[in-house]
């Protein structure tokens, strides 16, 4: 055996135990920050990760795509009135907080980040979503509601958490796939619609089910500790953007109301949408004021045409 060949080997072994020793990433090292998953030797079911949305059957528009123009703060601070990607006041504060966090207006708004043809540095404050993790968080079994997340460390209010990414899928697309679903199956499929002028609904839907990220994990609560908003940087495809609601303590697992409620307020289109008298899935939840079942979008259950939803 050569000098050389001695020499290496030492190295290796100890590559190789550093390995053994370090905890496994659900996000195959594709994020920031690595997410571990408890208790040790279980993992979840293999699905493809994807810290992006990636276009799907049937997606109108693909999620990769640059369609917003850059601003020109190169010597100026991102600000209202000066940058074109600020339309009327800015997103975040100093402190990367989402400032629409606790407002009394009953729908979320849409957020514009700037994007990579833009002038401004990489620490614009206006750049939240796309640094991506910057928290330690963790897949966990639960006990009634099987997978779930929940975060390792102390999360204040308005901070940005994590995405729901995954595939960017075509109305006709998303029937077939509901449609192929048991009462037994998990639906990860989730339906954002954006109200916008003149009575037009942008509608966006995603499905992590094959490939996605973390936030897949995600379990519904009517009580939650997260708020989706959808916050578009590069492309006209929203990402989907948890920001915390409230501060959140460590250990705590991470919740969103799967029916897309702000501020868990209710309307009564709302209450309609929630039955409908299909086989409803319990909730788990614990909160005080738990429906007792999950949120239930009939209209993705049509079975031909696509609904009128403006």
């Amino acid at each position: 055996m050569s000098a050389k060949a001695v020499e290496q080997w030492p190295c290796g072994m100890a590559a190789r135990e550093k390995k053994a020793e370090a905890p496994e990433d659900v996000a195959r090292g594709l994020e920031n920050l690595p997410v571990s998953a408890w208790p040790p030797g279980a993992w979840p079911k293999p699905f493809q990760y994807t810290p992006d949305h990636v276009a799907g059957p049937g997606a109108d528009t693909d999620p990769t795509q640059i369609t917003f123009p850059g601003c020109s703060c190169l010597q100026t601070p991102c600000l209202p009135g000066t940058c074109s990607c600020l339309r009327n006041k800015e997103n975040y504060d100093a402190n990367l907080r989402l400032r629409a966090i606790g407002s009394e207006t009953e729908r979320a708004e849409p957020v514009f980040e700037c994007n990579i043809l833009c002038q401004c540095s990489d620490q614009c404050k206006n750049r939240v979503v796309q640094r991506g993790l910057q928290f330690h968080l963790q897949v966990f079994k639960t006990e009634k509601k099987g997978w779930g997340l929940r975060t390792l460390e102390f999360i204040p209010k308005g901070r940005f958490v994590c995405e729901y990414a995954g595939e960017v899928l075509g109305f006709a697309e998303v029937q077939r796939r509901i449609q192929l679903q048991t009462i037994h199956d998990s639906n990860y499929i989730i339906a954002v619609r954006e109200h916008v002028y003149n009575g037009q609904v942008i509608e966006t839907f995603v499905d992590p089910a094959h490939i996605g990220n973390i936030g897949r994990f995600l379990n519904h609560s009517c009580e939650p500790n997260l708020l989706m908003i959808p916050v578009r940087i590069d492309s006209m495809v929203p990402k989907l953007a948890l920001f915390a609601a409230k501060d959140i303590l460590p250990e705590e697992e991470l919740s969103y109301d799967y029916s897309g409620r702000f501020l868990n307020l209710m309307d009564s289109k709302n209450k309609e949408r929630l039955g409908n008298g299909k086989p409803r899935k319990p909730c788990y939840c614990g909160a005080k004021s738990c429906a007792a079942f999950l949120p239930y979008d009939s209209s993705l259950y049509c079975p031909s045409e696509k609904p009128n939803v403006s």
